[in-house]
């Protein structure tokens, strides 16, 4: 079981039904559910072990996320089974030193980090790391998403060894995230950088790459080894790989060639700024 310290007086916030939920958490505990359910959250959790873990919900079934990491640091989930309506992870603002292995995903949304600074806030996501998945017929699968407007960086996420299969959109960056049917344009973003892909392969549906970054504080650093995606079926109406103000580097073999990212780094007047920084 995972340990929760009540002393810390903390006040839960308002949400919906979850199967189980922990907020402000500490301990070596691990979480070895059996429950065929979606909806696991942790909040301010340090030292949390999720395994064996399987959920399964219909794949359009909305907001039902298998995982939700927030707040949180130290957290190891592994050989897990996630059949959702929205992300099989989802990790949000305030998370750490994140590793997630021997996952299978799907139906669902995949893995995201994100969406981050909604409403023009801060936030913070670094060393990351999710390895050795399946995804299944899910509508993304490795993704960071952000609003315009936030502040704050995700640095150091590494995304490898991961087999897509039907997959829409299996590589995704995107920093115009909207959930409403027009949002406004706004200049602050949130700052990506150290963004690594490695060993990634397998087939899709719609598009294969799609790195959709801010105008103004362009993506950075981002890696790509080895990416090997073919279309599920070449009668289906495919889009290249797309890449906007995303800098970074190109390792062979890539299938299909990602020609849109730019090597190197971007001009000097558009950094980091001093409130990107976490």
């Amino acid at each position: 079981m995972l340990q929760v310290r009540s002393s810390l007086g903390g006040k839960m916030p308002s949400i919906k039904p979850t199967i189980l939920r922990k907020f402000q958490c500490y301990g070596n505990g691990d979480y070895d559910p059996k429950q065929p359910q979606c909806h696991l959250k942790f909040d301010n959790c340090v030292g949390v072990s999720v395994y064996n873990f399987s959920v399964s919900s219909p794949g359009d079934s909305p907001n039902t996320d298998g995982i939700h990491l927030q707040n949180s640091k130290d957290v190891l989930i592994r050989s897990s089974n996630l059949a959702c309506g929205d992300d099989c992870v989802s990790i949000q603002t305030g998370c750490t030193n994140v590793y997630i292995h021997n996952v299978n995903c799907g139906p669902g949304h995949g893995i995201s980090i994100g969406g981050l600074g909604k409403d023009n806030t801060k936030a913070c996501v670094s060393n990351i790391t999710v390895r050795d998945i399946i995804m299944h017929n899910t509508m993304n699968g490795v993704r960071i998403k952000t609003w315009q407007g936030g502040s704050g960086s995700v640095q150091g996420v590494q995304f490898s060894n991961i087999q897509m299969s039907e997959v829409q959109l299996p590589i995704v960056i995107d920093q115009y995230y909207c959930d409403k049917t027009k949002c406004k344009n706004q200049t602050s973003a949130v700052a990506l950088s150290e963004i690594n892909y490695e060993n990634i392969r397998g087939t899709y549906t719609i598009k294969p790459v799609h790195f959709a970054c801010s105008d103004s504080l362009p993506c950075t650093d981002v890696t790509l080894t080895n990416i090997q995606l073919k279309p599920q079926q070449e009668l289906y109406h495919m889009y290249d790989p797309f890449c906007w103000q995303t800098f970074g580097k190109l390792y062979s073999p890539m299938i299909p060639p990602v020609g849109c990212l730019i090597v190197g780094k971007p001009s000097s007047n558009k950094i980091q700024g001093e409130s990107d920084f976490c």
